[in-house]
């Protein structure tokens, strides 16, 4: 069973673990099916705040569960009230449960000096935040105590997955160069020497680990990432090739200089590079895809979605998150471009 299946990863999960010769129940919020699942995939409605509609659809049980969406400590009580009718778990978390030897996290990177910096690569032994109901970060770090907690009762390995990309995504941050190359942009600035690196995921090489974990069950926590953590300004070269263009691409030393100037959602002063050599032991992990070669699915996906739209409606989180990407005018205005 797949809880939030009709997502960017529920989707290639979903198709992985079919061709793998799983019967697969594929449950969503819209109980929708995807084009690139077989017919004899089961799609079912679920509601996943829901506990009493969860174990409906559960059932007598299931061999694997895997929880995309699953998203706090409640969630996980979820999971485990119905142990004695799951096989095991594979649960999404996020490398944003990491916190540095300092106290610094996600969670204090608006401060000043509050990025953390994390050893590279970064492995799973790094301490996490402390649990919790108050941010994205320790909501997922009490979802991760509470089933690792339940040890042999349920078996749960937790995914602790990088920038996730892929085609369907709802927060891409390769918009912030497909669209500058849509508009011609011609010249773009990169904060911090155009050298930061985020470690992607792709929802591809996520469906492999899930695919592989559903295989060997355990109580583990992994990295999950793509081979190579690229930097901001490969990322722009690479989604040029893709696009034909040619762009300049200005490089400035330190934070970015101005509003609206250099600010990527890779603009991060200290690299975030995880170590996957646990999942290449305990699971055999080999991504099925690189990022440059994932790239020009994502790059199509991107252009039909803002045909004719303003970028804010057809990516509303994307504003949410990361503000006016495209703030033109403060670009053609600052000194340096």
């Amino acid at each position: 069973m797949v809880i939030g299946a009709t997502g960017q990863i529920g989707r290639p999960a979903v198709a992985a673990l079919a061709r793998d010769g799983w019967q697969v129940t594929a449950a969503s919020q819209s109980g929708g099916r995807a084009e690139e699942w077989p017919g004899e995939v089961r799609a079912v409605r679920l509601d996943r705040a829901d506990g009493a509609a969860l174990a409906e659809v559960v059932g007598e049980g299931c061999d694997v569960l895997v929880d995309i969406v699953a998203y706090d400590a409640s969630h996980a009580r979820q999971l485990t009230s119905l142990a004695d009718r799951i096989g095991s778990a594979v649960v999404v978390s996020s490398v944003s449960v990491y916190e540095d030897a300092r106290g610094c996290g996600f969670d204090t990177q608006d401060r000043p000096d509050g990025f953390p910096v994390y050893p590279v690569p970064l492995p799973e032994t790094q301490r996490t935040v402390a649990p919790g109901e108050r941010t994205y970060s320790t909501r997922k770090a009490a979802l991760e105590r509470e089933l690792l907690a339940a040890g042999e009762r349920l078996p749960a390995t937790l995914l602790r997955a990088g920038a996730v990309h892929g085609p369907h995504s709802r927060v891409p941050r390769e918009l912030y160069f497909v669209k500058r190359n849509l508009d011609r942009r011609g010249r773009r600035v990169l904060a911090y020497g155009g050298a930061s690196r985020f470690h992607p995921a792709s929802a591809h090489n996520l469906a492999e680990l899930i695919r592989l974990a559903a295989a060997r069950p355990g109580s583990r926590v992994l990295n999950a990432c793509d081979a190579e953590a690229p930097t901001v300004a490969g990322i722009g070269a690479a989604i040029d090739a893709v696009m034909g263009a040619e762009n300049e691409t200005v490089l400035v030393d330190g934070p970015p200089p101005a509003p609206g100037v250099g600010d990527s959602p890779w603009a991060v002063p200290h690299s975030v590079v995880a170590d996957m050599t646990a999942a290449e032991r305990e699971l055999g992990y080999r991504p099925v895809v690189g990022y440059a070669e994932s790239l020009p699915e994502t790059v199509a996906g991107i252009e039909r979605r803002l045909a004719g739209r303003d970028w804010r409606a057809a990516y509303p989180k994307v504003a949410q998150a990361y503000g006016d990407l495209f703030d033109y005018a403060a670009e053609d205005a600052w000194p340096g471009a």
